[in-house]
């Protein structure tokens, strides 16, 4: 299996991302897209990703680009730096991924790539490489401290009287994170600190992680703990007695605080922000950034983007508590936790939670399963009402309506979803439940989870 594009990019297992391979589609990248003033590259702290940098920037250099190195650094940061800057860049991460495996997330001057530039990128591939000698590379060392400086002018002052938890694990932007909310006015208790690169899913936060997070809320006393995925793309919050907050729900109440128009989000996002009555128009898409950013720019004006992992995406200029945000059009993981840790020094994170339409979200994935299995899968649960039946009737569930905007999501006439949609890059199938409470979401994924997983693991000589 080589690597290939999904929602986040290029990615593939790190034997794959051979010093060939990298050359191939980073020189495919700069023959078919604007990279403007140079290449800008920063990486995660995967073991992988050092290495992976290296060939990115060798190769860049034999395009005749100018290249600038930002070192270990956030997606969004780098992604500031190089708009800022009007140049290209690349991020070398696998994200929530585990660590045999790693990625590259491309950007233009002007943000994240589209679907149609991807299309252009392996057009590309087959091209004849370059082999000319650039620039020696530039070190960008002000990256982070841009990037922190955006919210310290927004959010001047507006943690006093905090006291946060930061799960350190392996993320890059931990010692920002730190920081910034020091230099906020939070108090800060680092924990989990890991020199072993820890794969953190912020839209299927695993059970353990879940207990932890609720030890650690008994052991200090913290109003929050938060956290991100190993980019610093994706944000992870937990309320005052460790209770994980869905990543669309925090995307919600930071629009509402942001006082947003529109918002865009994929069809895996909770359905209450619909309810909600804040909003003129609320787009579905497909699942994945590009497609976020695509309708975002479709619809323009005061609109924001966040997906259920709580990537966060802003198209307008934002009053924030002390000064104005200006739009970054890449998921972020910074901008949801400051705003809704600030909303939240009246009452607490979980009473500002309590307070949305009461429409419950639960997510896990079936892993070590070939795509062209939960693509069967779907199929036969799509045209063929006895595989459905068998997934359903456990549950006690009446189906409704189908939607196949990005994999399958039946909705069933209490209002309860089932998602499940294959990845586009790695050997798993996700499964997203809704319902009208919090036990009932977790229960219905349980059981949706081994059914489907039955499904897709028959015994011998079991009907299919």
């Amino acid at each position: 299996m080589e690597p290939k594009f999904g929602t986040s990019g290029l990615r593939g297992l790190v034997t794959e991302l051979t010093p060939d391979c990298v050359s191939g589609y980073v020189q495919a990248f700069i023959a078919s897209c604007p990279v403007g003033a140079g290449l800008f590259i920063g990486h995660d702290l995967r073991e992988s990703s050092p290495a992976l940098a290296r060939y990115v920037a060798d190769a860049a250099r034999r395009s005749g680009v100018a290249v600038t190195l930002c070192g270990p650094v956030p997606t969004p940061a780098l992604a500031l730096a190089a708009t800022s800057a009007r140049a290209g860049a690349v991020m070398i991460t696998g994200s929530h991924i585990p660590a045999d495996r790693n990625g590259l997330k491309f950007y233009t001057p002007t943000g994240e790539i589209t679907k149609q530039d991807e299309q252009a990128i392996l057009q590309a591939l087959d091209m004849e490489q370059q082999d000319e000698a650039g620039p020696e590379p530039r070190v960008n060392n002000t990256a982070v401290t841009a990037y922190q400086e955006r919210y310290q002018t927004a959010f001047e002052g507006s943690l006093r009287g905090l006291t946060v938890g930061i799960y350190d694990h392996s993320a890059v932007g931990r010692d920002l994170l730190a920081s910034l909310l020091q230099s906020l006015g939070g108090t800060v208790i680092t924990l989990g600190r890991s020199d072993i690169f820890v794969p953190v899913d912020t839209e299927a936060v695993s059970d353990e992680m879940r207990d932890q997070l609720r030890v650690w809320a008994k052991e200090h006393p913290l109003d929050a703990i938060i956290s991100t995925d190993a980019d610093g793309d994706r944000p992870l919050l937990a309320d005052e007695t460790g209770e994980v907050v869905p990543g669309d729900i925090l995307g919600q109440i930071t629009a509402q605080k942001l006082k947003a128009m529109h918002v865009v989000t994929p069809i895996s996002s909770n359905t209450g922000v619909d309810l909600t009555g804040d909003f003129a128009k609320v787009i579905r898409t497909k699942i994945g950034s590009p497609y976020v950013i695509a309708e975002m720019e479709a619809i323009g004006g005061n609109v924001v983007g966040y997906e259920a992992n709580g990537g966060f995406l802003l198209g307008f200029v934002a009053k924030g508590p002390s000064s104005f945000v200006p739009a970054l059009m890449t998921r972020d993981a910074v901008l949801p936790l400051l705003t809704v840790l600030t909303a939240s020094r009246k009452a607490g994170v979980a009473a500002l939670v309590a307070a949305q339409p009461p429409r419950f979200t639960a997510a896990d994935r079936l892993q070590g399963v070939a795509t062209d299995k939960t693509a069967a899968l779907l199929a036969r649960m799509t045209t063929t009402p006895k595989t459905r039946k068998v997934i359903l009737d456990d549950l006690g569930l009446e189906l409704a309506e189908i939607d196949q905007t990005d994999g399958l999501r039946m909705t069933m006439t209490d209002g309860t979803a089932l998602h499940f949609r294959p990845s586009g890059n790695a050997p798993e199938m996700r499964v997203y439940v809704e319902a009208v409470t919090a036990e009932a979401a977790r229960q219905h994924l349980k059981n949706a989870m081994q059914r489907a997983a039955q499904e897709l693991l028959p015994l011998p000589n079991s009907p299919m």
